[in-house]
């Protein structure tokens, strides 16, 4: 920040508004600075995903993250009462809740050969 050419003649006025612009400055910085610090711990988070996800060299780890969630709970979950077609049911809800993401898999393999 560096200060604003005044003349040297400069009047009361002028010298108001260039105190009010350094004043604006200051607190344009001061908002930024907060800002990043708040920001921080999210970049971190967000550096450590993107080095993990590098290091095992997994491309789409979130999407495999919520695909290892919905198999737990499909093949651990209770079934509806009464029905006797219920490891059906599951292996079919099962099959179109992953299918996007074996998919997804699917076009990357055939992207790579």
């Amino acid at each position: 920040m560096s200060m604003p050419e005044l003349p040297r003649n400069s009047s009361r006025t002028e010298m108001r508004k260039a105190l009010i612009r350094l004043r604006m400055e200051m607190h344009r910085q001061e908002i930024r600075h907060e800002s990043q610090q708040l920001l921080q711990p999210l970049q971190r988070v967000r550096g450590m995903t993107q080095s993990l996800q590098d290091g095992f060299g997994i491309k789409h780890a979130p999407l495999w993250g919520i695909a290892a969630v919905l198999g737990l709970g499909f093949l651990t979950g209770k079934g509806a009462k009464g029905g006797g077609l219920g490891s059906l049911t599951k292996l079919v809800s099962l099959g179109a809740a992953l299918g996007p993401l074996i998919k997804l898999v699917m076009q990357s393999a055939s992207r790579k050969h």
